[in-house]
């Protein structure tokens, strides 16, 4: 959640339910990010500093919290990138059928 969520906020700062539809929207809808698991995730990120947060006002004249990746979160990414990456290489090892070489 927390990458998919630092990953989202590289494309700008936005609000809680704006950062849920961009996930939802860039996974083709196969990934709904649910309020009561995206704003403590928030939260957790904001106090670890990956993230800042300051209180303006949407398109429709409401006041929201928009949330912004900082340079630590944007190392976190990087890392948990790279950890992800690792993890489907690793899984593919295993869920890809074994090329059968012919016996000389």
């Amino acid at each position: 959640m927390d990458m998919l969520i630092l990953q989202a906020l590289q494309w700008g700062p936005m609000h809680g339910y704006g950062v849920a539809q961009s996930i939802r929207l860039k996974s083709s809808e196969m990934l709904q990010v649910e309020t009561g698991s995206l704003y403590p995730a928030l939260h957790r990120l904001e106090r670890q500093r990956w993230v800042k947060s300051k209180w303006r006002l949407t398109e429709s004249k409401q006041r929201a919290k928009f949330y912004e990746i900082t340079a630590k979160g944007k190392q976190q990414l990087a890392s948990d990138h790279k950890r992800w990456q690792q993890m489907v290489q690793a899984i593919a090892a295993i869920m890809e059928p074994a090329i059968m070489k012919p016996k000389s």
